[in-house]
């Protein structure tokens, strides 16, 4: 089959995960794997020199590379015959891309990586060299003045058939029908995509490809018209799969909700169990905390208040009987009954023998002693 080379070509590898498969699959470098295309964008440029828009056509990308940006070039070329100087052609609008560059960007200081691809649909073998050097007529003759430049090159009819069929997505299976075209094994590749593609712009867009082959008569009617009940056939599949699992979901939900309720009362309940017991130790905290101040209070006054009796009998004895009363002294320093301290004082106060009050004083000591 012929190739075609309007804009729908351009518009199926301006998707993201078109592009992206494209990248992954089929430029089989190390680095690739470290390429960011959740931070993928394509740019509003284009290169491709005014005389060769008929024939090509140039997509770019911005893509996150170890943490930096960088810049995936794509040419795709249409025409039938090769360009044995395609790689400077690439080479210049690489240049060209460094200096509207440099002319957008006048704070830089160096240029970001560029890596230029061709894409190659057409049926005669690609021959053109992808270095620049190979063009050159001696180019050892100015030894590292010659200039170097590669170009990566995609050549779908450089792929066969059962290696195209093993990778199974949507760039392989536009490959297969560019290359291989057979009616069978294409609507089984794309009923392979429209059943396990999670992107469905991508998967509308492979269809809108198919029927553009249709409108140039590069597909049969009778072939795109399957294909497109294929589609609507697995869109409804889907669709009746999502209204199920929504149901499912929702019973599975109401069942769950009954099968919790316990479980969550009870956790609910612990938790508020808890909440509640900080709240009340809190409370409890503090009430006793004021109950032991209280306590410490009267016992700090009921000690002073003894301390006060003791002080008073011991001054009443010196100025009653001076020093015979001297061996006393510490024996009422024992004494921590208030009662019996007030009592000696009244004693001392009525003239009563230092006998009589030593015999209280006694006393006094035996019950402290208890």
């Amino acid at each position: 089959m012929h190739t075609i080379h309007d804009a729908g070509y351009k518009k199926l590898f301006s998707n993201k995960t078109i592009f992206r498969e494209l990248i992954q699959t089929f430029v089989r470098e190390n680095w690739v794997k470290d390429l960011d295309f959740e931070q993928c964008e394509a740019l509003d440029k284009s290169f491709v020199a005014d005389h060769y828009k008929e024939t090509e056509s140039d997509l770019i990308y911005k893509v996150k590379f170890r943490g930096q940006d960088a810049y995936l070039f794509v040419l795709l070329e249409f025409q039938s015959s090769v360009d044995r100087f395609m790689a400077v052609r690439v080479l210049s609008y690489v240049t060209s891309f460094y200096l509207d560059y440099a002319r957008d960007n006048k704070h830089v200081r160096k240029l970001p990586p560029v890596f230029p691809i061709v894409l190659y649909n057409g049926d005669r073998r690609w021959t053109a060299p992808t270095t620049l050097s190979a063009l050159l007529q001696d180019p050892a003759l100015l030894g590292k003045y010659t200039p170097r430049f590669q170009y990566f090159k995609v050549a779908e009819r450089e792929y066969s058939k059962e290696e195209l069929l093993q990778i199974r997505n949507i760039v392989s299976t536009l490959f297969l029908a560019e290359a291989y075209y057979d009616r069978e094994l294409i609507i089984n590749e794309c009923v392979n995509v429209f059943r396990h593609e999670d992107d469905r712009q991508a998967v509308s867009l492979l269809l809108n490809w198919f029927r553009q082959l249709m409108e140039h008569g590069q597909v049969q009617a009778d072939d795109y018209r399957e294909l497109e009940l294929v589609y609507q056939d697995v869109e409804e599949a889907k669709g009746m799969l999502i209204t199920a699992l929504e149901k499912e979901r929702k019973r599975m939900r109401a069942e769950m909700r009954v099968e919790l309720i316990d479980e969550v009362r009870d956790e609910v309940r612990a938790i508020i169990r808890e909440e509640v017991r900080g709240e009340v130790r809190e409370e409890v905290r503090g009430e006793v905390r004021e109950e032991v101040r209280a306590e410490e209070r009267s016992e700090g006054e009921h000690t002073g208040l003894i301390k006060g009796l003791q002080e008073g009998v011991i001054l009443s004895l010196e100025i009653k009987f001076g020093e015979t009363a001297l061996s006393l002294l510490a024996e009422v320093r024992q004494i921590h009954d208030v009662a019996l301290l007030q009592e000696l004082i009244s004693l001392i106060k009525t003239n009563a023998p230092l006998n009589a009050v030593a015999d209280v004083i006694e006393r006094g000591k035996r019950t402290s002693g208890n």
